[in-house]
C-alpha cells in the first residue's frame, strides 16, 4: 500500500535542448575509395595574374596608317554665318536614282496589277453576258409584215363596226360604245404608223 517505490532520477540526467531530434550520420570524406572532385569555382583568395600590357597609342596609330581613309561628307551651306547641314539625307543628293533597280516596278505591284486587270475583264464579260440576256429581240421582215397586216385587218373590222353605228346616240350605252371604238381606231392608227415608219422594230424581254 502507498506510492510505488521508484528510483529517483539523477539531477545530471536532465532533458537537453534538441536531444529528441533525429541525428544524421557523420559525413564521410571518401566513399568507396574514391576522392571527391575539386570544385570548379575558384576560391575567394584567387587572383588572376594579368601581365599583358597593350600599347593602345601605337595600336591606334597603326590602325589609322593601314586603314582606308574616310570619305569626305557632302555639306550644304545656305547662310552667311556658315550654317551647314548634310547633303545626303536632305533629299538634294541623287541617292536613289543611282540604284540598279531604280524605276523598276516591284514584283508584288506587277502581280496586283495583273489581278486587277483580270478581275476587270471578268466583270466586263459578266456585264456583257447580262446585257445579252436582257437584250431586245429584233423583229424579222416577215414578222413585221404579218403584224402590220393583222393590225390593218383589225382596223378595218373596227372601222366597219364604227361606220355601222346609228347617227343618233341618245343613250349612254351608245355614247360609250362609240367612244370605245374611236379610242381603238386611234390606237391602231398610231401602231400602224409607227411600224410603217420604222423598219427595225425591237421587242423587250419582259
Amino acid at each position: 500500500m502507498g506510492p510505488a517505490k521508484v528510483a529517483v532520477p539523477s539531477p545530471n540526467d536532465f532533458l537537453q535542448k534538441r536531444s529528441k531530434e533525429p541525428k544524421l550520420a557523420p559525413k564521410k570524406k571518401e566513399e568507396d575509395g574514391k576522392k571527391l572532385l575539386p570544385l570548379s569555382v575558384p576560391p575567394r583568395t584567387y587572383y588572376p595574374v594579368t601581365r599583358i600590357k597593350k600599347n593602345f597609342i601605337s595600336k591606334n596609330a597603326l590602325a589609322v596608317m593601314t586603314g582606308e581613309p574616310k570619305k569626305p561628307r557632302h555639306f550644304c551651306v545656305d547662310t552667311r554665318q556658315g550654317d551647314k547641314y548634310l547633303l545626303e539625307p536632305s533629299g538634294l543628293f541623287p541617292k536613289y536614282i543611282n540604284k540598279k533597280n531604280y524605276g523598276i516596278l516591284p514584283k508584288y505591284v506587277i502581280q496586283r496589277n495583273e489581278e486587277m486587270k483580270r478581275e476587270e475583264e471578268e466583270y466586263q464579260a459578266s456585264v456583257l453576258e447580262q446585257l445579252k440576256k436582257k437584250a431586245m429581240k429584233v423583229l424579222s421582215e416577215e414578222e413585221r409584215t404579218n403584224i402590220l397586216k393583222a393590225l390593218k385587218k383589225n382596223w378595218e373590222e373596227i372601222n366597219r363596226a364604227y361606220q355601222g353605228l346609228p347617227i343618233v346616240t341618245d343613250t349612254r350605252y351608245k355614247q360609250m360604245h362609240k367612244e370605245e371604238l374611236e379610242l381603238k381606231l386611234k390606237q391602231l392608227e398610231h401602231d400602224i404608223a409607227a411600224i410603217e415608219k420604222h423598219k427595225c422594230v425591237y421587242i423587250a424581254n419582259v
